[in-house]
């Protein structure tokens, strides 16, 4: 079973910069498209990136040329670089599995804010 853990959230000023990480259990998650999602005080959760096995991204219009999803050489740990933020990036942010969704973790709050 894929656990999942989320960290490196915390408080910027709009314009900043913060790396979160996942660090997921279980060989599977290597072997899947995995991304990471976002969910505002009073929004649905939502897909910002996502990264196949080899490496391929895709990224939501409104993160597009700001974000950077990777993930390491062996697969089980994947990071969001997030650069330029703005307040409406405020959210808890977490990572997943996208074809077979493991159970979700706590997430890490991301707050944009003066």
């Amino acid at each position: 079973q894929v656990q999942l853990v989320e960290s490196g959230g915390g408080l910027v000023q709009p314009g900043g910069s913060l790396r979160l990480s996942c660090a997921a259990s279980g060989s599977i998650f290597s072997l899947n498209n995995m991304g990471w999602y976002r969910q505002a005080p009073g929004k649905q959760r939502e897909l910002v990136a996502s990264i196949t096995p080899l490496r391929s991204t895709n990224y939501a219009d409104s993160v597009k040329g700001r974000f950077t999803i990777s993930r390491d050489s062996a697969g089980n740990t994947a990071y969001l670089q997030m650069n330029s933020l703005k307040v409406e990036n405020t959210a808890v942010y977490y990572c997943n599995m996208i074809n077979i969704p493991a159970q979700w973790g706590k997430g890490t709050l991301v707050t944009a804010s003066t």
